[in-house]
C-alpha cells in the first residue's frame, strides 16, 4: 500500500509498552508516537478500572500526568462524553433501513443531509456529529464488503483520505470500536479498512489501541484471504497490512506465519514474514528462509506442498517485479548461495594441482558452510523439481559453481557430494556450455579419485563412491528408471525426471568415465562394509555388487566375486540388511545360470565347502551346534550361509533340466558337510530373532519344509514349547548359579553302575532337566551311549521317563546327530548280532534300520516313544532323499537317453516315468513295512499270553464284552475260550498296552498324512487278533470304509474274509449310515459267494465270517432279516450236501427256521436263557465232524448270539 508510505506507524517498542501497560516505556515515547495511542490511554485514564491495587493507582497518576500536556486529549475526552447507547440505536435503525432499501445510499438516520463535503462537515461538526459521520461511512463500507461476495473493491472516501484529519478520524474510529464492540466487531472493521486508502495505517492504529485483539484480527484477515495473494490487488493489500501488523508486533510473526500455512492462504505473506524475520541469535547452519521453504515443499502435507508450488508457478508467469515477494525470495536465496561459494566464481576448469587434499584450496568449500550448502541444494531441487522453478542464467551459473565445489572430508562433505551428484542427474540442463560440461567431468573424476580418501577420513561406511558405481551400472544396463529412483531416494523427494533427459549423462558415464570393465574391476576392490546391518543407511558396496550380479557383468568380464561376497557375509550383524538376501539369490543364480547360451562356462564359482566349514568351525567342534561364548562368526553370518546352502541346493534341483540341456552339472554340496551344520539349532535361534532378521527366518522355514521335512515335524514344534516355554524358563531362573555341576564322566559312571546307582543317576538326570537344550549338548554322548543299559531289569521307570524328557530337549537343537547316536546305541547286543555303526545316509536310505533295535525296546514305552519319533522322522527324510536323488539324476539320464535314442519316438520319456513309479512303489513298500512291523510288535509274546494279556481288552473296555463269547468258545476265531475270566490285575497299565497306544498314535498320524498307506496295509492284511486294537486305537481307521467294497471285490478269499472281519469291528465302533450300506453289501457278497464257492472253500470262508454277522446285527438291528435269511440259506445248502449221509440234519434245519420266524419265543421271558437247548459238544467231536456239519453248528451258535445280543441291548 504505497498510499500510506509517508505516514508514521506504531513502532514495535510502543506496541510492546501498550501490551504490557508499561508506563515507564510509554513516558519515554516521543509525542508523535504517543499521539497514535491516545484513544486507549484516555479511556484507560477516565474509565473505572477493575484493578483497585495501589500500584495501578500510581501508574494511573503517571498516565494522567503524561496526558496532561497533550492538547488532543481534550477532543478525545469530548468524544467519550456522548451518549453511545443512543448512537448505537440510531446505527442499528440505519442498518435496518439500508437492508430494506437494498443497500442504497438514500436517507440516513445517523447523518442528515450534508451541506458540504464530508471532510468539511467533519471539520465543523461537534464530537457527536463526528462520531455519526465516521460511523455512517464505516457501516456503509462494511455493508458493501458483506455484499461483495469476496470480490475486492477500493472505496473512495474523503474521510479516510484527507491527510489533515487522519489522526482525528483514527481517534473517532478507535473510540467507536471500543464503545460499540457488538455493532463494530474488530475483525469486520479490519476487513472493511482494507478497502479504503490508508487502510493499513488505520488498522495498525486500531490494533495498537486494542493490543489484545492482535491474534484475532490476524487470524480473521488470513481466513478471509486469497489462496494466492499475489494474483490480485486485494491479496497484495491484505498481505501488506498483515506484514505491517507483524512489524508492529514481531514476536508474533512466526505464529502468524504458522496460521498462513495452516489455512493455506496468502503464501506471499509467509515468505514476506520470513524475509522480515530477524532472529535474536543467528543460526550459522541454515537460514530461516531456507528452513521455511524447504519445510513447505519437503514436508509430509501434500496440500501445503501443492499450495506453495502453485505460488511459485504463478509468480513466474508474471513479469519480473522488484516488489514481488517471489522475486525478493529468489534474490535472497541467491545472495545466500553466493555468500558460501568458494573464491573461484567462473566456470574455467581448475588445475588438479590447485586443489589441496583437504579441499581448502581452489574451489574448496569451507567446512562451516557444508551443511548450509547441502540445505540450499535440496531447496533448489525442491523448487525446480516440485514447484517448477525455472532458474535464471545467473542462478544456474551459481548453482553449478556450488555443486562442483569440493568440500572437506567429513560426513557432511560426503552428504554434500552425494546431493550435488544427484542434482546433476536430476537437472542436467544446468550444464549447457562445453566449458560447464568439462567442469562437470573434471569434478566427477575428482569424485572417483578422492572417494577412498573421503571414506577413510570421514569415517563413514556409505560413501559417494558406491553411488557412482551404482549409477554407472544402471547406465550400462539401461535401467534409467532405477537411476531416477536412486536420485529421488538420495534427495529425499519425488521428482518427475524424464529418462530422455539422462542421455547426455549416460554418454559421459559409459564412454568417458566408467566403462563396464572398469566398473567390475573397481567393484571387486571395494572394501566390504564392516558389521553390515540395517542400521547403516545410504548406498553401500553391497548395492553395487548386487546390481553387477544381476547384470552378469562379473561373469561377462571373468571377474571372480566369490571372495568378496564371502567376506561380506562374514561381516554382518543384526538387524540384518535388507539387501543381503537378494544378493545371495542373485549370486546363486549367477552360479547356476550362464550369462549366455553361447558361453555356458560363464558362471561364478560357488563358495567352497572348506569356507563354509570355517564359519561353523565352533559348531563342528561341538558336533552339532556352537556355543555362544566361543563363536568366531556371528549368528547372522551362520544363518546367511545356511540360507545360501539350502537355497543353492533347491535352485540346483530346480534347474536340472536346463543344466542337462547345456551338458553342465554344477557340484552339489556333500552330505558330510550338511551333517556338520547345526541346521535345527540355527533355525531355533532365528525364531527368537525374527524382528531383527526380517524375512530370513520365514525363508529358512520354507527351505527346511521342502528339503528337510524331518526337521519340521509338528510334534517337534509342540515339544519345543514345552522345552523353551515359560515354565522351563522359570525353573532355570530358580536354579542357583553356584549349584553342583556334574561332568559327563560322572554321568557315564552312574549309568555303568546301574541298578545300584539309581538314586545318584536320578539326581544327575533331574539336574540336567533344569539346563537349556543348548547346555545339554556336551552330555549327549553319555546319555545316548548308555541308553541300552536302561533295558536291564530293575531300572526305575522314573529314570526312563527323565531320559525321554532329556532326549526330547536335545532333539530341539541337534536332531540329526542325536538320532544316529541313538540308533547305534539301541542295536542288539554283540552276543546276538555283530554290531554295525550306521551313518546318517544309511538311515535315510533304509529307515527300517531304526526298528532293528534290541527287542527289549519294544516293551519299554519311554524308549519306544523315542524309536517311533526317529522312525517317523527318517520316513520323511527318506522321501525327501529319494525325491532329490531322482531330480539330480533323472534329467541328466534322460538327456543321455535322448542323445542315444534319437529318432525313437516316445523313448526319452519312458525312463523318467518308470523311475517315478519305482520311487513311489519303494516309498509305499517302506511305509507299509514299517506299519506291519509295528503291528507285529503289538502282538503279545508267548510269555505275555501265558500271563493273560489279551489284545482284545482295549476294544472290549470300550464297547463291552462281545455277546456270545461265553458260549461255544471253540466255534470260531472270535471265540477263543472263556472271556469270563477276569483280565489280570494291571492289564490296562501294562508295558504292552502303553506301547500299543504309542504305536496306534503314530499309525493314526501316518494314515492322516497319507490315506493310501492305510489302504495298502489293509489290502496286505494283518493278524485278525489285532483288529480290536487297531479299530479302537486308531481314530482315522474309519477311512477303511471307503475301500472295503474294493477289498470285498478281490479274488483272494483271505482278503474277503479280512474285509468282513474288519467291517464287523468298524460297524460296532462307527455305527454310521455309510457303515450300514457297506454291511448290506458285505451280506450280499456272502450270499453271492455261497452260490459259487466249492465245498472246501465254503467251509474256509464261512467259519470265520459267520460270527461277524453278530456284530452287524448288534450295530444295525434292521439287518436282522437279511442276516437271518442268509444263515438259513447257508444252513440249507450245507444240509443238502449231507442229506445222503447217516447224520440227521433235519431237526437242526427245523430249529433254524423256528428261530428265524419266532426268535422272541426262543428265549424264556425274564430268564434270558434259550428254550432250545444246544447239545454240548467237545472240540474233538466238532473237529472230527463233517465241515458242513460244523458250519451248521456255527450257524446255530450265531443265531443264539444274535438273539442274546438283542436281549442285552434291550
Amino acid at each position: 500500500m504505497a498510499d500510506s508510505s509517508g505516514l508514521q506507524f506504531v513502532s514495535s517498542y510502543a506496541f510492546e509498552a501498550m501490551q504490557k501497560v508499561d508506563v515507564v516505556r510509554l513516558a519515554a515515547l516521543s509525542d508523535p508516537e504517543l499521539r497514535l495511542l491516545l484513544p486507549c490511554l484516555v479511556r484507560m485514564a477516565l474509565c473505572a478500572p477493575a484493578d483497585q491495587s495501589q500500584s495501578w493507582a500510581q501508574d494511573k497518576k503517571l498516565i494522567l500526568r503524561l496526558l496532561s500536556g497533550v492538547e488532543a486529549v481534550n477532543s478525545i475526552v469530548a468524544l467519550l462524553s456522548v451518549d453511545f447507547h443512543a448512537l448505537e440505536q440510531d446505527a442499528r435503525k440505519e442498518q435496518q433501513l439500508r437492508h430494506k432499501a437494498g443497500g442504497s445510499n438514500g436517507e440516513s438516520i445517523l447523518v442528515s443531509q450534508l451541506q458540504h463535503g464530508l471532510t468539511l462537515e467533519f471539520e465543523h461538526s461537534d464530537p457527536l456529529r463526528r462520531l455519526r459521520l465516521a460511523l455512517s461511512e464505516l457501516l456503509a463500507i462494511m455493508n458493501k464488503v458483506a455484499d461483495s461476495n469476496g470480490e475486492f473493491f477500493l472505496k473512495s472516501s474523503e474521510l479516510f483520505e484527507s491527510p489533515v484529519y487522519l489522526e482525528e478520524v483514527a481517534d473517532v474510529l478507535c473510540i467507536l470500536q471500543a464503545e460499540l464492540p457488538s455493532l463494530l466487531p474488530i475483525v469486520d472493521v479490519a476487513e472493511a479498512l482494507l478497502h479504503v486508502r490508508n487502510g493499513d495505517w488505520f488498522l495498525c492504529l486500531l490494533v495498537a489501541n486494542v493490543p489484545d485483539s492482535f491474534n484475532e484480527v490476524c487470524r480473521g484477515l488470513i481466513k478471509n484471504g486469497e489462496r494466492q495473494d499475489e494474483e490480485s490487488v486485494g491479496g497484495r493489500r491484505r498481505t501488506e497490512a498483515l506484514r505491517q501488523l507483524c512489524q508492529m508486533n514481531p514476536s508474533q510473526a512466526l505464529n502468524i506465519r504458522a496460521m498462513v500455512v495452516e489455512e493455506c492462504h496468502l503464501p506471499g505473506l509467509g515468505v514476506a514474514l520470513t524475509l522480515d524475520y530477524k532472529p535474536d541469535t543467528a543460526d550459522e547452519a541454515v537460514s530461516p528462509l531456507v528452513s521455511y521453504v524447504s519445510g513447505l515443499l519437503l514436508g509430509t502435507n501434500s496440500k501445503v506442498r501443492t499450495w506453495f508450488s502453485m505460488f511459485i508457478r504463478n509468480g513466474q508467469q508474471r513479469k519480473r517485479e522488484s516488489s514481488s515477494v517471489l522475486w525478493q525470495m529468489r534474490r535472497q536465496l541467491l545472495l545466500e548461495l553466493v555468500a558460501i561459494l568458494p573464491r573461484s566464481r567462473s566456470t574455467h576448469v581448475p588445475n588438479d594441482g590447485d586443489m589441496e587434499e583437504g579441499g581448502s584450496g581452489y574451489s574448496g568449500l569451507r567446512e562451516e558452510h557444508v551443511v548450509k550448502a547441502s540445505a540450499l541444494l535440496r531447496l533448489y531441487c525442491a523448487l525446480m523439481g516440485i514447484a517448477g522453478l525455472r532458474p535464471t542464467d545467473e542462478e544456474a551459473e551459481q548453482l553449478l559453481q556450488l555443486m562442483t565445489s569440493r568440500p572437506p572430508a567429513t560426513p557432511a562433505g560426503v552428504r554434500f557430494v552425494s546431493l550435488s551428484f544427484c542434482k546433476l542427474l536430476a537437472f542436467p540442463t544446468l550444464v549447457s556450455t562445453p566449458e560447464q560440461e568439462q567442469l562437470m567431468v573434471m569434478w566427477l573424476s575428482w569424485m572417483i579419485k578422492e572417494e577412498e580418501y573421503f571414506e577413510s577420513a570421514a569415517g563413514v561406511s556409505a560413501s559417494f563412491g558406491e553411488m557412482l558405481l551404482l549409477v554407472a551400472m544402471y547406465f550400462h544396463s539401461n535401467q534409467l528408471s532405477s537411476i531416477i529412483e536412486l536420485v529421488c531416494s538420495t534427495l529425499g523427494m519425488k521428482i518427475a525426471i524424464k529418462p530422455s533427459s539422462l542421455s547426455k549423462m549416460k554418454t559421459i558415464f559409459t564412454q568417458e568415465i566408467f566403462t563396464e570393465q572398469v566398473v567390475t574391476a573397481h567393484a571387486v576392490r571395494v572394501a566390504v562394509t564392516n558389521n553390515l546391518s540395517a542400521n547403516i543407511t545410504g548406498f553401500l558396496p553391497i548395492h553395487c555388487i548386487y546390481q553387477l550380479l544381476r547384470s552378469r557383468a562379473f561373469t561377462k568380464h571373468k571377474v571372480s566375486i566369490k571372495d568378496w561376497i564371502y567376506r561380506q557375509l562374514c561381516e554382518t550383524t543384526t538387524p540384518i540388511h535388507t539387501q543381503l538376501i537378494p544378493l545371495i539369490d542373485a549370486y546363486i543364480n549367477s552360479i547356476l545360470t550362464p550369462a549366455s547360451k553361447a558361453n555356458p562356462e560363464a558362471t561364478n564359482q560357488p563358495i567352497t565347502e572348506q569356507e563354509i566349514l570355517n564359519v561353523f568351525q565352533a559348531s563342528a567342534g561341538q558336533g552339532e551346534v556352537s556355543l555362544g561364548g566361543r563363536q568366531r562368526y556371528s549368528i547372522t553370518t551362520q544363518l546367511l550361509i545356511l540360507y545360501y546352502i539350502l537355497s543353492y541346493e533347491e535352485n540346483l534341483l530346480a534347474s536340472t533340466k536346463q543344466l542337462a540341456l547345456m551338458q553342465k552339472k554344477p557340484k552339489s554340496y556333500s552330505a558330510a558337510l550338511m551333517d556338520q551344520i547345526p541346521i535345527k539349532y540355527l533355525v531355533t535361534q532365528a525364531q527368537g530373532l525374527q524382528q531383527e532378521l526380517g524375512g530370513l527366518h520365514s525363508a529358512l522355514l520354507r527351505l527346511l519344509a521342502t528339503n528337510y521335512p524331518h526337521l519340521c515335524l509338528v510334534e517337534d514344534w509342540v515339544c519345543e514349547e514345552e522345552v523353551t516355554g515359560t515354565l522351563p524358563l522359570l525353573r532355570r531362573m530358580m536354579l542357583p548359579s553356584n549349584t553342583c555341576r556334574y561332568t559327563q564322566s560322572q554321568l557315564h559312571q552312574a549309568f555303568q553302575k546301574l541298578p545300584s546307582s539309581s538314586p545318584r543317576l536320578m539326581r544327575i538326570l533331574e539336574h540336567l532337566t533344569l539346563l537349556s537344550p543348548g547346555d545339554l549338548i556336551p552330555y549327549a554322548d553319555a546319555l545316548t551311549a548308555s541308553t541300552a543299559l536302561l533295558l536291564e531289569p530293575a531300572v526305575p521307570r522314573r529314570i526312563l521317563q527323565t531320559l525321554n524328557k532329556l532326549w526330547m530337549g536335545l532333539n530341539t537343537v541337534m536332531p540329526r546327530r542325536l538320532w544316529v547316536m541313538t540308533v547305534n546305541a539301541l542295536q542288539p547286543s554283540a552276543k546276538l548280532l555283530r554290531q554295525q555303526r550306521y551313518t546318517q545316509n544309511d538311515l535315510m536310505v533304509d529307515p527300517l534300520i531304526v526298528l532293528r533295535c534290541d527287542q527289549r525296546v519294544y516293551r519299554c514305552p519311554p524308549l519306544m516313544d523315542i524309536v517311533l519319533h526317529m522312525l517317523n522322522g527318517y520316513l520323511l527324510a527318506s522321501k525327501a532323499y529319494l525325491h532329490c536323488h531322482l531330480k539330480e539324476t533323472a534329467d541328466f539320464d534322460r538327456q543321455s537317453q535322448t542323445v542315444s535314442n534319437l529318432g525313437v519316438p516316445g523313448q526319452p520319456d519312458t525312463p523318467e516315468v518308470t523311475r517315478e513309479e519305482l520311487k513311489n512303489a519303494l516309498l509305499a513298500a517302506q511305509d507299509s513295512a514299517a506299519v506291519q512291523i509295528l503291528l507285529e510288535v503289538c502282538l503279545p509274546t508267548s510269555e505275555e499270553q501265558q500271563l493273560g494279556a489279551n489284545t482284545e481288552s482295549l476294544l472290549r473296555s470300550i464297547r463291552g464284552p462281545m455277546p456270545g463269547k461265553s458260549k461255544q468258545g471253540s466255534l470260531g476265531p472270535r471265540a477263543r475260550g472263556s472271556v469270563k475270566d477276569a483280565e489280570p490285575e494291571g492289564g490296562l497299565l501294562s508295558d504292552l498296552r502303553e506301547v500299543q497306544c504309542l504305536i496306534c498314535c503314530l499309525l493314526h498320524q501316518m494314515f492322516i498324512a497319507d490315506p493310501n498307506i492305510a489302504k495298502l496295509v489293509h489290502f496286505q492284511g494283518y493278524p485278525q487278533a489285532l483288529l480290536p486294537l487297531t479299530v479302537a486305537g486308531i481314530p482315522s481307521i474309519h477311512i477303511c470304509l471307503d475301500f472295503i467294497p474294493e477289498l470285498l471285490a478281490q479274488p483272494q478269499l483271505e482278503k474277503q474274509i479280512f474285509a468282513i472281519q474288519l467291517l464287523s469291528y468298524l460297524c460296532t465302533q462307527y455305527a454310521l449310515p455309510k457303515s450300514l450300506s457297506v454291511a448290506r453289501l458285505a451280506i450280499s457278497v456272502m450270499g453271492t459267494l455261497l452260490t459259487v464257492l466249492t465245498r472246501p472253500k465254503r467251509f474256509s470262508f464261512f467259519m470265520p465270517t459267520l460270527p461277524c454277522l453278530v456284530a452287524f446285527c448288534q450295530a444295525f438291528p434292521p439287518l436282522y432279516d437279511d442276516v437271518a435269511a442268509l444263515l438259513v440259506q447257508v444252513g440249507q445248502v450245507c444240509a443238502s450236501d449231507v442229506a445222503t449221509k447217516a447224520r440227521d440234519i433235519d431237526p437242526l434245519i427245523a430249529r433254524l427256521q423256528y428261530l428265524k420266524e419266532k426268535p422272541q419265543e426262543a428265549v424264556v421271558p425274564g430268564e434270558g436263557s434259550s428254550k432250545l437247548t444246544l447239545p454240548q459238544r467237545t472240540a474233538e467231536e466238532l473237529g472230527g465232524a463233517d465241515p458242513d456239519v460244523q458250519i451248521c453248528y456255527c450257524i446255530e451258535a450265531t443265531f443264539m448270539d444274535i438273539i442274546s445280543s438283542t436281549l442285552h441291548g434291550l
